[in-house]
């Protein structure tokens, strides 16, 4: 089989770009990150790759790349950073998780809590800290207006209790931008409160949670009587929601831009390495699908990056993205899964381990940041305008 992705990627890149230079420093430092291709063994390898890459792009400026020079960036388009992500997956390397988090919460903290974001990000950016997003809760996930998490104001700040769930990389974090209720619970989405809160403080128990693959990626975090001062707020008190939806904007956005080049490069280790076996007219559909899927995707959220580049709210359209981003990376996966060969299903090796790591949390893609029915009726009810749906005899 050959690529089909592989010159097509040429046709739909953002603008502006960085032409060849990020792509000629990663050939200048080929041998020194060398080591950054190979799969990790663990979780801990895994996010220790991520921080040494973090390091290595901070120090070329490439991470700053988009942000204000006020909070440690160097300024220009956001969009800038799309084509660092595409040249680092399009070479073999996983882009770090630290900026998965960072490209969804941080440009919120910029707009909402700028004096903040100039003192913590430029530790995030260069790999110094990692970052989490603590926003759903037990029998709060898309309905976030219903969380309970309290945040009870004091003189100096806030004393928070509660508990979230499904954390990414909670039991190793640094810091949380958490979402916590300040208004009653009846004030629904008009009582919450966005804080940025440090986990290595008393009264934090966190508890790692096994995906299916048996990895603890996520976690449950408890807090007891937290204090988190009121220069840690982002936006303002009760106005947690409007920050909440801004914030999802990004993980549409810049989040989707990640998720796709990552699961692009998937599509092409899935033609490397295809079974010989199964060549032939159902392979050839099969791949055909997910190339479909990953162009749709990619030519959709190129179209929401700019429009956050430039400042627009995108608002209702960014669940056409979700619901793509869910499609493109269950359909490449399935399709890993019906062309890689037993190996998938029964190799002990590391490469056949990470295949159904990623398999199984492909799985999730249609329910974590939005579940796909959510997503599908708010494109029906606020996008299409279609009738609601009507209970037969009734």
């Amino acid at each position: 089989m050959h690529d089909p992705q592989h010159r097509e990627r040429e046709t739909m890149t953002l603008v502006p770009t960085i032409g060849s230079s990020f792509a000629d420093s990663l050939d200048a430092a080929a041998q020194e990150l060398a080591v950054l291709r190979r799969p990790a063994r663990n979780l801990d390898e895994q996010l220790a790759s991520s921080a040494t890459m973090m390091r290595w792009l901070h120090h070329g400026g490439w991470t700053r790349l988009g942000w204000p020079e006020e909070v440690g960036g160097s300024g220009g388009s956001p969009t800038l950073r799309g084509q660092v992500y595409d040249d680092l997956a399009g070479r073999g390397y996983a882009i770090p998780d630290h900026m998965f988090v960072l490209e969804v919460v941080g440009p919120a903290v910029v707009r909402h809590a700028p004096a903040l974001a100039a003192e913590v990000l430029p530790a995030a950016l260069r790999g110094d800290e990692l970052w989490s997003q603590g926003f759903s809760e037990p029998e709060a996930g898309s309905d976030l207006a219903s969380l309970r998490t309290r945040a009870v104001e004091t003189d100096d700040g806030f004393t928070i209790t509660g508990q979230k769930i499904w954390t990414s990389y909670g039991a190793r974090a640094d810091k949380i931008v958490l979402l916590a209720r300040t208004g009653t619970s009846e004030s629904r989405h008009r009582g919450l409160t966005m804080l940025l809160v440090d986990l290595d403080q008393p009264g934090i128990e966190r508890r790692p949670i096994a995906l299916a693959s048996g990895r603890e990626e996520l976690s449950e975090i408890f807090f007891t009587d937290v204090h988190v001062g009121r220069d840690r707020l982002i936006g303002a008190v009760n106005g947690g929601w409007a920050v909440a939806m801004d914030l999802l904007q990004y993980e549409r956005g810049m989040y989707a831009w990640m998720r796709m080049a990552s699961t692009t490069e998937r599509l092409r280790e899935i033609l490397d390495e295809a079974s010989p076996e199964v060549d032939g007219p159902i392979a050839h559909e099969a791949v055909g699908r997910a190339y479909l899927a990953l162009a749709a995707l990619r030519a959709r959220t190129a179209i929401t990056l700019r429009r956050l580049a430039v400042g627009e709210v995108v608002g209702p359209e960014t669940s056409i993205d979700k619901v793509l981003l869910a499609t493109a990376e269950q359909t490449v996966l399935d399709t890993a899964r019906e062309l890689v060969g037993t190996d998938f299903i029964l190799g002990d090796g590391l490469r056949d381990t990470h295949w159904r790591e990623e398999w199984w949390y492909s799985r999730a893609a249609s329910i974590y940041g939005g579940a796909a029915e959510v997503q599908r009726t708010i494109i029906a009810d606020r996008l299409l305008g279609l009738p609601k749906e009507t209970i037969s005899g009734r």
